[in-house]
C-alpha cells in the first residue's frame, strides 16, 4: 500500500492528535517494516492538500483532525479526503465533533444512559454565588475543547465559590471556550484503547495512577509531560468488567470508527463513569497512552497496533470488510 501520514505544523496541539512529528515518524517506520510505502506530509495550506490528491495515495493516515489555513478557515481532513474519494483512518467529521467538544460528547453519552459524571458549563460572571450553581462543591473544572491535560492542575479541584470564580476566569482567558464543571470523582482513573475490525471490537483497559500533589492525584498536563504517572493492568475483575463495558458502550454510542480511546473515572462508591473520548489518540511509541495501554493490557506490539489502525481504511479502499482480530490475535496481519 502507498500510504501518506498527514499532519500539520502544530507540534503543540491543544486538540487531540497523534502528537508531535516524532509520533508520525514512529508510524512511518512501522509501516515500512510492514512492507508498505509510507511518507509523512506536513500540511501548511490548501496547496499542500491539493498535492496529496494529485499523488493519489491508496490511503491516508490522519494524525490530526483539521488544518487551519491562512484565512482562518478550518479544513476538516476527514471531510476533505472523503470528498476526493481517498480512504482515511479514523472517524468521520460528525463523530470527531464529540472529541473536539467534550460537552457534545457528554450530552451524547448521557442520552444513551451510559454512566457519566454530572456536569454543567460556565462562563465568567455567569454565576454570582454558590447557591446559583447547578451542582454542589467539590467541582472539577477544565476547558471544554482542549486535550492532553491542558488547563488541568491542582487548582482544577475547587472547594468554594471564590476558587470556582478564579479558575473559570483563568481558563476562559487562556482557552476562550465554555468551561466544563463536573462533579469531582475521587476514585481510580482508567483509560481504554479500543480497536474495531470487521465489526469486532477489542479493548485494552489500564489504570492510570498520577503522583500525589497537595494530597490529591490530578492527571494534568504537567504529569503527562513529565511521564510521572504509573500505568498498570486492572487487577480487580469486577472493576475490569465495568471499565470495559462503559468503554465499549461509549465507542458504539458515539459512532467511533476504527479506533479510539475512552477515559473513565471511579467515584468514591466504586462506580465507574465516562469522562471523555479521544478519537485521534497519541501514537508516540514510548509515551502515548494508546500504544502503552495496548502493550500493557494485551501485549500488543507497536507494529501490530499500527497494522490494526490502518486496516479499516484499507478495507474501505478495497471495498471489503475483513475481521483481522481473531482469537488471541491469530492471523491478524494477513491483510495488512
Amino acid at each position: 500500500m502507498n500510504i501518506e501520514i498527514i499532519t500539520n505544523k502544530n507540534n503543540d496541539l491543544k486538540e487531540t492528535g497523534f502528537g508531535p512529528l516524532i509520533a508520525c515518524e514512529n508510524i512511518k517506520e512501522a509501516l515500512l517494516r510492514l512492507d508498505h510505502m509510507a511518507i509523512v506530509t506536513v500540511c501548511h495550506n490548501q496547496f499542500d492538500l491539493n498535492n496529496i490528491i494529485l499523488r493519489k495515495p491508496d490511503i491516508v493516515i490522519l494524525a490530526v483532525k483539521y488544518l487551519t489555513i491562512e484565512t482562518g478557515e478550518i479544513i476538516w481532513l476527514s471531510e476533505f479526503f472523503e470528498h476526493h474519494g481517498i480512504s482515511y483512518t479514523g472517524s468521520t467529521k460528525g463523530t470527531l465533533q464529540f472529541d473536539s467538544n467534550k460537552i457534545l460528547g457528554k450530552e451524547k453519552i448521557s442520552a444513551e444512559e451510559i454512566p457519566t459524571s454530572k456536569y454543567f458549563t460556565s462562563l465568567p460572571n455567569q454565576y454570582t454565588c454558590a447557591e446559583e450553581l447547578p451542582l454542589p462543591f467539590p467541582l472539577f473544572l477544565k476547558p471544554s475543547d482542549s486535550a492532553n491535560g491542558n488547563g488541568i492542575d491542582t487548582s482544577s479541584l475547587v472547594e468554594n465559590f471564590s476558587e470556582f470564580k478564579n479558575k473559570t476566569e483563568n481558563l476562559y482567558n487562556e482557552y476562550n471556550c465554555p468551561i466544563l464543571a463536573e462533579e469531582y470523582l475521587e476514585g481510580l482513573e482508567f483509560t481504554v484503547s479500543l480497536i474495531e475490525s470487521g465489526g469486532r471490537l477489542i479493548s485494552f483497559p489500564i489504570e492510570i495512577i498520577p503522583p500525589k500533589e497537595d494530597g490529591i492525584r490530578i492527571l494534568g498536563s504537567k504529569v503527562k509531560t513529565e511521564n510521572s504517572e504509573i500505568l498498570t493492568r486492572i487487577i480487580d475483575s469486577k472493576t475490569l468488567k465495568m471499565v470495559k463495558e462503559i468503554a465499549e458502550q461509549s465507542f458504539k454510542a458515539l459512532g467511533i470508527r476504527d479506533f479510539g480511546r475512552i477515559d473513565i473515572k471511579m467515584d468514591k462508591y466504586g462506580n465507574c463513569k465516562f469522562l471523555e473520548a479521544n478519537l485521534v489518540p497519541g501514537l508516540n511509541q514510548r509515551s502515548s497512552y494508546f500504544p502503552r495501554a495496548c502493550k500493557i493490557s494485551g501485549e500488543l506490539k507497536y507494529d501490530d497496533l499500527i497494522c490494526f489502525v490502518i486496516q479499516g481504511a484499507i478495507d474501505r479502499a478495497l471495498n471489503v470488510n475483513i475481521n483481522i482480530i481473531g482469537t488471541q490475535y491469530e492471523d491478524k496481519f494477513n491483510h495488512c
